[in-house]
């Protein structure tokens, strides 16, 4: 599917993040950063060029973010960062200016939602997708039950990177968690990630009949005993090859985030393991 006819687009409306927890210490922001030669820190938050993308508009009048599309935001940065409470109340306004599309944004800051919200927010904006990240157990007890405490109207839980077994089934409930999304870490220096791991978060989803996603392997991936070495350009292919998505409906993916940064040359064949 060509990319104008994708779902999906992204907005960035500040860049550059403070390292939170475990999951944050290979951050691929970071990489990103120091692959271009970044003029300033990552952990410096500044606001972006496209601050206001939502609002912009072409020439014939039409928006240049269409109507539809999930916005994949803040993905160079973490939408809760103290840092950008300055400027969040403006990105909440054109949120919801912009009702006729959905906004999508993780969070490893989700014990900061409630000071950040609008004064409008009630029972969350409809128009909002919020995921809560979860990188091992530690961090899964402390955020999900903050997390299912908040008014939020649609929530999903995402495991990544994923640098341990994961039981989530004190959390997982239909009624309010939408989509548990699974993901290994990339880059050179990532942890590994097993497949076990993986098939035990599937299994405990289809238990609840909530909806699950293997998004992609990570750069060091453990299957059957044997440690593969997967090549960034191989992760999603890899984890969609494994056919093990449970009431995802097929659907272009996503050419942003963390699919869409140029990828780190890394060394190792290109195995088909799944």
């Amino acid at each position: 599917m060509p990319q104008s006819d994708s779902i999906y687009a992204s907005w960035n409306p500040w860049h550059g993040c403070t390292k939170l927890s475990p999951g944050c210490k290979y951050c691929y922001v970071y990489r990103q950063d120091a692959m271009y030669g970044a003029e300033k820190a990552s952990s410096l938050c500044r606001k972006n060029g496209d601050f206001d993308l939502p609002l912009r508009k072409k020439r014939d009048g039409s928006w240049k973010l269409p109507p539809g599309k999930i916005v994949f935001t803040c993905f160079t940065s973490d939408f809760l960062l103290k840092d950008a409470d300055g400027w969040r109340a403006e990105c909440w306004r054109m949120i919801r200016t912009r009702r006729d599309c959905f906004f999508y944004f993780f969070t490893k800051r989700i014990d900061r939602l409630n000071e950040c919200l609008p004064p409008d927010w009630g029972a969350g904006y409809e128009n909002v997708i919020i995921g809560c990240t979860v990188e091992n157990q530690e961090m899964a007890d402390y955020r999900l039950p903050i997390f299912l405490s908040l008014p939020i109207r649609h929530r999903t839980v995402i495991a990544a990177p994923m640098l341990t077994e994961l039981d989530l089934r004190a959390y997982l409930d239909p009624a309010n968690i939408e989509e548990v999304t699974a993901s290994g870490e990339s880059g050179t220096d990532a942890r590994p990630c097993s497949y076990d791991w993986i098939l035990s978060l599937r299994q405990q989803c289809v238990e609840r009949e909530i909806a699950f996603q293997f998004h992609q392997t990570g750069a060091r991936f453990i299957k059957d005993g044997k440690l593969y070495r997967v090549p960034r350009r191989q992760q999603i292919a890899q984890a969609r090859k494994a056919c093990i998505d449970y009431k995802i409906a097929p659907r272009d993916m996503p050419r942003d985030a963390l699919s869409r940064l140029p990828a780190p040359p890394e060394e190792g064949e290109q195995l088909s393991m799944l």
